[in-house]
C-alpha cells in the first residue's frame, strides 16, 4: 500500500479501537482487548523481521518475557519507579537483542530459526529455575499497576486506550520505516542477501536493526503486560507462544502490517472459542499454518486483496456490459 493508503487504514484502526470500549458488554471482553493489543505490538515486531527482512525467528516470547520479568523484579523488588523499571526492561530486551543478533543473524533459514528458538527455551528455563529472582514455576506477584506521571491506572478502559495509543504509535513508526529507504533495503535484503549485498545495502547492519527493533517491540509488550496483571509466570513465555506469534503474522500475511495486526487479534480471540480443544491447541495451530499455506499463502491481507480486486472486476463488467 501507499503511504497515504497505510495513514488512512491506522486512523480509521485507532477510532475503532477508541469506540471499542463503548460497544462491548463487561471487562472480561476489554481484558481480551488489552491482550490482543500487546499480541499485535508482538506481531508487529515479527512481520518486520520475518516479512520483510525475511529473517526467522522462534524466540521472541523470550524477549516478550524477559521484558516482563525485568520490570516486575526492579519495580517490587528493588523499589524502582514503575516507569524507570520499564525503560529498563526495554532497554535490557534491545541490550540481549544486539548480544543474541551479533553472532545467530549470520545463520540462515532453519538455522536462524533452531539459533532463536535455543535462546527462547534458555529464557524459559532461566525463568523457571530462577526462583529468588522470578519466583519460579509459582509465578512473580505483587508487581505494581502501571501509572502514568504518578497517576496509577487502575480502570482497565484508561490502561486499554493508553495500550492502544501505544500500539498505533507501533504501527506509525513501522509504516515509516517500510518507506523510508531502510525499508527498501529490508525488502531487498529478503529477495536476494547477494544481490542486496551487491547494490551496496550493509546486510549485517541491516539485519540487526530490524532484530533489535522487533526485540523491543516485545519487550515493551512484556512490560506493559506484568503491569496490566500484575502477575506472570514462565509459562506465559515458552515456545507455545513462539509458535503463535508466527501463527499470527502467517496468518495475516508476513508483509502485511495491518494483517499481522489482524492475525494477532484473531488469535488472541480464537481459543475463547475452543476452550474444549484447550489439550491439542498446538495441532490446532499447526493446521492453521498448514493450511493458509496451501489456500492463502500471502495471508488474510492478501486473500482480501484478491477478494477487491475481483469484486472490482466484476462489478466493471457489469456497468460496461
Amino acid at each position: 500500500m501507499s503511504y497515504r493508503k497505510d495513514m488512512i487504514w491506522l486512523a480509521a484502526f485507532f477510532g475503532v479501537l477508541m469506540l471499542a470500549p463503548t460497544l462491548l458488554p463487561n471487562n472480561y471482553y476489554l481484558t481480551i482487548l488489552i491482550l490482543g493489543c500487546l499480541h499485535a505490538m508482538n506481531a508487529v515486531g515479527l512481520c518486520l523481521l520475518v516479512g520483510h527482512a525475511g529473517q526467522i525467528s522462534l524466540g521472541h516470547a523470550g524477549f516478550y518475557g524477559l521484558g516482563a520479568y525485568t520490570t516486575s523484579y526492579l519495580s517490587t523488588t528493588v523499589g524502582l519507579s514503575v516507569g524507570l523499571s520499564m525503560l529498563a526492561g526495554v532497554g535490557l530486551t534491545a541490550i540481549v537483542a544486539v548480544l543474541v543478533g551479533l553472532p545467530s543473524l549470520k545463520l540462515k533459514g532453519h538455522y536462524l530459526a533452531m539459533a532463536t528458538l535455543g535462546f527462547g527455551i534458555i529464557l524459559s528455563i532461566l525463568f523457571t529455575e530462577t526462583v529468588d529472582i522470578t519466583g519460579g514455576p509459582s509465578g512473580f506477584v505483587g508487581i505494581p499497576r502501571l501509572s502514568l506521571f504518578g497517576w496509577e491506572l487502575r480502570k482497565d478502559v484508561t490502561l486499554f486506550r493508553l495500550v492502544a495509543v501505544i500500539l498505533c504509535l507501533f504501527v506509525w513508526l513501522s509504516f515509516n520505516l517500510l518507506h523510508s529507504r531502510v525499508g527498501r533495503a529490508l525488502r531487498a535484503l529478503h529477495t536476494s542477501e547477494r544481490a542486496a549485498e551487491a547494490m551496496g545495502v550493509d546486510i549485517a547492519n541491516y539485519k540487526l536493526l530490524v532484530f533489535v527493533l522487533s526485540a523491543a517491540f516485545s519487550g515493551f509488550a512484556g512490560v506493559l503486560y506484568a503491569h496490566y496483571l500484575t502477575f506472570i509466570a514462565p509459562s506465559s513465555f515458552g515456545f507455545m507462544f513462539s509458535v503463535e506469534l508466527i501463527v499470527m503474522v502467517v496468518l495475516g500475511g508476513m508483509i502485511s502490517v495491518p494483517g499481522a495486526i489482524v492475525g494477532a487479534f484473531f488469535i488472541t480471540v480464537l481459543p475463547e472459542f475452543l476452550r474444549a480443544f484447550e489439550n491439542i491447541e498446538v495441532l490446532l495451530f499447526g493446521a492453521i499454518l498448514v493450511l493458509c499455506m496451501m489456500f492463502l499463502p500471502d495471508g488474510m491481507a492478501g486473500g482480501w486483496n484478491r477478494l477487491w480486486a475481483w469484486g472490482k472486476a466484476r462489478l466493471s463488467g457489469a456497468v460496461h456490459g
